[in-house]
């Protein structure tokens, strides 16, 4: 079983950036392909970006494209989120999840984060 916890959200003017951190235990993290969601109030949760077990593939909402870079560094069991150039739609909970067997979407993934909220001022 993997356990993954979010850190790095808070509440930053539009124009400016935040980096997300997840930290993955209890499993070779790896092995795991990882992915970053989102979930906004009112709204349903929704794919941002995922990387796979090396970090050779990656892919992004086209939300993100441009902006968010998705990034793991194996050694400290870390997936990171590099938010530039934010804006106040990019106000969500951002979750972390992980799978080992393919990429995670928002109904099937292996462990799900609890999230870290991400505000956008105008």
């Amino acid at each position: 079983q993997v356990q993954l916890e979010e850190s790095g959200g808070g509440l930053v003017q539009a124009g400016e950036s935040l980096r997300l951190s997840c930290a993955a235990s209890g499993r070779t993290f790896s092995n795991l392909w990882m992915a970053w969601f989102r979930q906004a109030p009112g709204k349903e949760r929704e794919h941002v970006a995922t990387i796979s077990q090396l970090g050779s593939i990656t892919s992004y909402a086209d939300s993100a494209k441009g902006r968010f870079t998705i990034s793991r560094d194996n050694a400290k069991n870390t997936m990171y989120l590099q938010m530039n150039s934010l804006k106040p739609e990019d106000t969500a909970v951002y979750y972390c999840a992980a799978r080992l067997m393919g990429r995670p979407t928002h109904r099937s993934a292996d462990a799900w984060g609890k999230g870290t909220l991400v505000t956008v001022s105008s």
